[in-house]
């Protein structure tokens, strides 16, 4: 299957040049008009790309009978888990975080890898005897979390352009680092849990195994360490950082694809 034919490229492909030409007539025009639309496809191009690109490995790997019907779950989960996973953590910080100190701050990560997991447990209850495959457990926590990361990030495009007094460089500068760093923040920490939720319900029968809760204080602890290197002030400490914080969880989302995809080739096999 050739590169330009794969249809999460196509999504970024077409998404980019609309948010070049979207980024042009604002400048060309100067109406602010523009802005919510440059806003809004700079937040979701990346993660809807991202959501895309698991949902062809679900739709290419994935035998089971059910496979097929997955795309209004899919929907749902998009909708919904973003927004109930941010107004639910919203609400919780607040609550609970009195301050934004590096040791208050420790708390963010649980809280938010919570909020997020609300839709996928309730699409886990609900759908237990449809989609029961780990490929279909990350695809939901990969669209939540990055649902969740692309309504985050429009909060901070709105940040940025007000603290910048409507520069379009700023908000631009915001999108590419936002949207570069999205599928190794959210997207991955609540993937690995909603993949090791639906691995231990095929393995076990059971919904919530030390496992589960394992691959949750991971995911929690790699999210408050991402939360508290953006406290620093050099940038020789925050690249770094980043990057092997990031890459450590790029590394164990996509080691559990590559396993669920292993185990949805050899399960037909071995019931035929």
């Amino acid at each position: 299957m050739g590169l330009l034919r794969l249809r999460w490229v196509q999504i970024f492909g077409i998404g980019v040049i609309f948010f070049i030409i979207s980024n042009l007539t604002l400048s060309f025009t100067n109406d602010v008009l523009y802005f919510p639309t440059v806003m809004t496809i700079g937040a979701f191009l990346i993660p809807v790309t991202f959501v895309a690109y698991f949902y062809q490995q679900e739709k290419l790997f994935d035998r089971s009978v059910h496979a097929g019907s997955i795309l209004p779950t899919l929907v749902l989960c998009v909708l919904f888990g973003g927004l109930i996973g941010t107004l639910a953590a919203g609400s919780l910080e607040y609550v609970t975080i009195s301050s934004k100190s590096p040791l208050t701050l420790v708390w963010v990560g649980p809280i938010e890898e919570f909020a997020k997991l609300i839709v996928p447990i309730i699409v886990f209850i609900i759908t237990r005897n449809r989609f029961r495959s780990e490929l279909d457990g990350i695809l939901f926590g990969v669209a939540t979390g990055m649902a969740f990361a692309a309504l985050e990030t429009m909060g901070y495009e709105l940040v940025a352009l007000v603290s910048s007094k409507g520069s379009l460089v700023a908000l631009d500068q915001t999108i590419l680092l936002r949207g570069l760093l999205s599928p190794a923040g959210h997207a991955a920490w609540t993937g690995l849990i909603s993949a090791t939720l639906w691995r231990e319900r095929e393995r076990t029968g059971k919904w919530f195994t030390p496992l589960v809760l394992g691959f949750f204080l991971l995911a929690a602890a790699l999210h408050s360490l991402w939360d508290l290197t953006s406290f620093s002030s050099s940038l020789l400490i925050v690249i770094p950082s980043y990057i092997v914080i990031g890459g450590a969880s790029l590394t164990l989302l996509f080691w559990r694809l590559r396993e669920a995809r292993r185990a949805s080739v050899v399960a037909p096999a071995l019931s035929s």
